[in-house]
């Protein structure tokens, strides 16, 4: 494959394009290859009944910089302690707690929703940006859609253990033949709707360094152009990493920001995982050598949001 650049990009969109194919109303997407039949099969694989998150903390200590206008969220107290030890709550029969977040959607462990890129002014199944305003957010595509579509079979691609790396150094661009390779390496296929979990050890680097650094907003590696041929001719659902956009930083081409979301986002309709922690659930796919699991990653159903913070979970 040469190196992408912007042609090269559109012509990989137009190929995977999946809009209209499962009618004009549908926002969805990918996640219409999940079917009952895929979440059956995938319940069977629950064998040990071992569970492992995969979402950060959502606290202040968080990866967030500012950049992109994305801040670590901020938990805060509406009625603690205090309350109760100055009386202020005399008045009730019982006491109680009570607290608030805020936070960016997309500040932590999330789902790149259909609504959130935008190429040649138009978003998937050919929606424009009329259709995301201020005060309603995403009038199609929202994120709310999804509330309970994404559970089936996930499959972790672990590359550094594959390569023989700790992590993989930033910027660099995995490859369709290096996923292919994985796959092989692992025992484990990936096929039609599935949930590919790809992993590049950043969270394991920034947990051997101590501090989150640049994780957030700079140079990472991530999943290069060509893996779409990996992941659209095998009518994968959803994919996902745990780096914070899924793409190596810098991307691999110029001519456009964010190629692959381009290809499979606005255009396959595949719904993109970020920052999730794949760390433990790595350890035990090389320990028993089973890279396949039951997934369940809802993302909360905030009306009109174009992506969501989630708490997945992978079950063995």
């Amino acid at each position: 494959m040469s190196a992408p650049d912007l042609n090269l990009v559109n012509e990989m969109a137009l190929k995977y394009r999946n809009w209209g194919k499962w009618g004009a109303e549908d926002q969805v997407g990918a996640l219409n290859y999940i079917t009952p039949e895929h979440v059956t099969r995938a319940a069977a694989l629950v064998r040990r009944g071992v569970v492992f998150s995969l979402a950060l903390p959502l606290d202040t200590d968080g990866p967030q910089t500012g950049a992109y206008g994305r801040i670590n969220p901020l938990h805060t107290m509406l009625q603690d302690g205090g309350d109760i030890i100055s009386g202020a709550q005399d008045h009730m029969l019982n006491r109680y707690t009570d607290d608030a977040i805020y936070m960016p959607l997309q500040s932590s462990t999330q789902w790149d929703g259909l609504a959130h890129i935008f190429h040649d002014g138009q978003m998937y199944n050919g929606h424009g940006p009329e259709q995301v305003t201020s005060a309603a957010g995403a009038r199609i595509n929202d994120i709310t859609n999804q509330k309970d579509k994404i559970v089936g079979r996930g499959v972790l691609l672990d590359m550094p253990r594959f390569l023989g790396k700790p992590w993989l150094p930033e910027g660099y661009a995995i490859q369709a033949d290096e996923l292919e390779g994985c796959a092989a390496a692992q025992g484990v296929e990936v096929g039609e709707g599935d949930i590919a979990l790809v992993r590049t050890g950043a969270i394991a680097q920034v947990r051997d360094r101590g501090s989150w650094g640049t994780y957030a907003a700079g140079p990472a590696p991530g999943l290069g152009v060509s893996t779409a041929d990996f992941f659209a001719p095998r009518h994968v659902s959803a994919v996902v990493t745990d780096t914070w956009g899924l793409e190596p930083q810098p991307n691999e081409t110029t001519d456009i920001y964010q190629p692959l979301h381009v290809i499979l986002l606005v255009n396959a309709g595949m719904l993109l995982g970020e920052m999730f922690d794949l760390e433990a659930l790595a350890e035990d796919c090389a320990a028993d050598g089973v890279y396949e699991f039951m997934l369940v990653a809802a993302p909360l159903t905030v009306t009109g949001g174009v992506g969501s913070p989630l708490n997945p979970q992978a079950i063995k």
